[in-house]
């Protein structure tokens, strides 16, 4: 196993010298992870324009931030879900992320501002997940985007939105070019072995996600392939992956046990696991370089 990055070890210590995410009120918690952002992810890339836009939701609008590239298209659509355990994290929290993604792939980007635990319980997410897919599928030409390339891609419990969105795309016949996968949820297994190597004395650990879960759940079914894609039946005919996990992180397991699953269901599949690197490495580019080799790889995967 490779030593974690000194970049990542100075994250991790930042995060323990903190209270922990169930002591501190949800809208303090809520606003310091949306604050940090600049500071951890460093200078960001310019894009064509940004936009601030609402959604048609399945509870109402659905608020979505729209990146745009410098040139008109068509382009690529990708879909975003953000991290944050289904209950911190917004747009404002991956902002870098998604300028990045739009700027280096070209593509535009779709950030959702998916409901939130405990206010809206699953499956509220998934809900607002697919809402914001398939209105991107019907009114992308509006965007600049081409309609029969769209990807889903999120990182930690947006990744397991994405997982999630690719089996229903599947399902209600929404064909999608490509799923990304970065670090996601996919299993509400807390036994796993990922817990059993990496579960405490990280910025993530296993106490921190059985309060996530439990939050996100409040007591509905984990089992359920809406919650745990790894749990799915089948896993034929959904989009092709890109599955990033992080070394030093509880979700690697379960991460590459889902690419592992895609692979021997006939799909096409890169897995690349970033040594030395932490849960949630991807937003942290001041400190932690390797996230650069991340975002490249994504936006690679998104040009071919």
């Amino acid at each position: 196993m490779a030593p974690l990055d000194p970049g990542a070890r100075v994250y991790v210590e930042r995060v323990n010298a903190a209270p922990p995410v169930w002591v501190v009120p949800l809208d303090e918690a809520r606003r310091g992870t949306d604050a940090e952002t600049l500071e951890v992810f460093g200078p960001v890339d310019a894009v064509g324009s940004v936009e601030d836009r609402l959604l048609d939701g399945p509870d109402g609008p659905l608020r979505a931030r729209i990146y745009r590239p410098d040139d008109d298209g068509p382009h690529p659509g990708v879909v975003f879900f953000h991290g944050g355990g289904w209950v911190v994290g917004s747009v404002e929290s991956h902002d870098p992320v998604c300028r990045v993604i739009a700027a280096r792939s070209p593509c535009v980007v779709v950030s959702v501002d998916y409901r939130l635990a405990p206010e809206s319980r699953f499956p509220a997410a998934v809900e607002d997940a697919w809402a914001a897919t398939a209105w991107v599928a019907e009114h992308g030409a509006e965007l600049g985007v081409d309609g029969t390339r769209i990807a889903v891609a999120g990182d930690s419990a947006g990744g397991n939105l994405a997982a999630v969105i690719a089996l229903r795309a599947r399902d209600r016949g929404l064909p999608l070019a490509l799923q990304i996968l970065i670090y996601p949820v996919t299993d509400h297994d807390l036994a796993s072995p990922g817990y059993m190597h990496h579960g405490v004395g990280l910025n993530l650990t296993r106490a921190k996600m059985e309060w996530y879960w439990g939050q996100y759940l409040d007591g509905a079914d984990g089992a359920n392939p809406e919650a745990s894609p790894l749990r799915a039946a089948d896993l034929r005919g959904v989009a092709p992956a890109l599955v990033q996990t992080a070394e030093h992180d509880p979700l690697c397991y379960e991460g590459e046990e889902y690419a592992r699953l895609l692979e021997a269901a006939g799909l096409p599949v890169t897995l690349t696991r970033y040594e030395g690197q932490i849960h949630g490495f991807v937003r942290l580019g001041a400190l932690c370089p390797r996230a650069g080799d991340a975002l490249a790889e994504i936006a690679a995967a998104l040009r071919r």
